[in-house]
């Protein structure tokens, strides 16, 4: 879902569409309905907090590990939580992946512009080369 987002970001998307096509059909899921609009707003509050999140993950990781069941997915989950967490996000929602993500393109990625016009999608316009702002749809 926050690759989704990121994904139409870069393409310059408007994100509210993109949740609308993708949201519909077989690729929607509870977390698409729930977290991303919440990604749109800018709004990484906790309904489950990162750092406990890496603590799970962690467990399943060792049990795992334990059972000699290789679960790469889960690792890089897990590894990704762990750079969040790092990025002083451990105590956000675990919809703030979308912004440890970013980093890894160095994206700016700024939601909160988008939430605190009071519109449900944005989507990014060329100002100059290599330099975005927000323009809202």
């Amino acid at each position: 879902m926050c690759e989704a987002l990121l994904y139409g970001y870069k393409a310059g998307l408007d994100l509210g569409t993109v949740l609308d096509t993708i949201g519909g059909g077989a690729a929607g899921s509870w977390s698409l309905a729930n977290y991303a609009p919440r990604i749109l707003r800018g709004d990484y509050e906790p309904g489950f907090k990162v750092d406990h999140f890496v603590k799970d993950l962690g467990i399943a990781l060792a049990e795992a590990r334990r059972m000699r069941l290789a679960l790469p997915g889960l690792a890089l989950a897990e590894q990704l939580y762990v750079a969040l967490s790092a990025q002083n996000f451990g105590q956000k929602g675990t919809q703030s992946l979308v912004l440890a993500l970013a980093e890894l393109s160095h994206l700016d990625w700024q939601s909160e512009a988008c939430g605190a016009a009071g519109q449900r999608s944005c989507r990014p316009v060329s100002v100059w080369p290599g330099v975005t702002q927000q323009a809202f749809a």
